[in-house]
């Protein structure tokens, strides 16, 4: 597990969207595994302004989402179809037909979920995944249980995430309870991970990844010190505290 400290979260996004160029560069096909939250915001604003002002050419790119709200329609203000639209799909040249995101208002969330993993496969898994990193351990919405799925499937969510997400809802009551999640399974056939965590909040959980020599499904993270190629990028708040 390489690791990788800037002095600031600009620097930090920076860093990130310097990879995922070198990333696009190398392999102009790839297939990106992408993260919504706060955290990845400032690495897919850097990546619009290389688009637009260094030429990267995101047309041959296919991204898969590690998530969505069960229940929320794409066209929902809070979901994840909308967020991925309004913060990099619509300023980049990417074929909205090569993005996809698992569809929480579908008839069939079992069935939804297995032929989500399955697409992944079929377009040659993902090369590259970022990750965000809740306080409690979770990646996606793989939450700290006694067990933890292995691949996308229906998930519930805690009420410490609950609580997290309601910033970006007008009340906690309006959180969905229910996710789609891809599992830490899908998760861990991605070629090369890079986890994304800024902030004096993410420093206690970042300790305990960085530092740990076991694994855990109560810290759902700590799968990811049995990955070969995993880079986290933090900035000196979440690294120092």
């Amino acid at each position: 597990m390489k690791v990788i400290v800037k002095d600031d979260y600009e620097k930090m996004s920076k860093e990130a969207a310097n990879m995922i160029k070198e990333e696009i560069n190398k392999k102009p096909n790839i297939v990106l595994g992408l993260a919504t939250g706060s955290t990845p915001v400032g690495m897919y604003k850097e990546l619009i302004r290389m688009h637009k002002e260094e030429g990267l050419d995101f047309s041959k790119v296919t991204t898969f989402n590690l998530d969505e709200y069960v229940g929320l329609d794409e066209n929902h203000p809070n979901s994840y179809h909308y967020f991925m639209k309004d913060i990099f799909f619509n300023h980049v040249n990417i074929n909205m037909d090569n993005t996809f995101i698992p569809n929480g208002k579908a008839e069939d969330l079992e069935r939804h979920c297995k032929e989500y993993d399955k697409l992944i496969e079929k377009k040659g898994g993902i090369d590259v995944q970022i990750l965000g990193i809740g306080e409690n351990g979770h990646i996606a919405f793989n939450e700290p249980d006694k067990e933890l799925n292995v691949g996308t499937s229906v998930v519930n969510l805690t009420q410490s995430t609950i609580e997290a997400n309601s910033r970006f809802f007008d009340s906690i009551d309006e959180v969905p309870t229910k996710a789609i999640s891809m599992g830490i399974g899908t998760i861990m056939k991605a070629k090369k991970i890079i986890l994304l965590a800024n902030g004096k909040r993410k420093s206690e959980v970042i300790k305990k990844l960085l530092k740990g020599d076991k694994i855990t499904t109560y810290l759902p993270a700590s799968m990811l010190l049995l990955h070969s190629d995993v880079t986290v990028i933090v900035d000196k708040e979440a690294y120092n505290g």
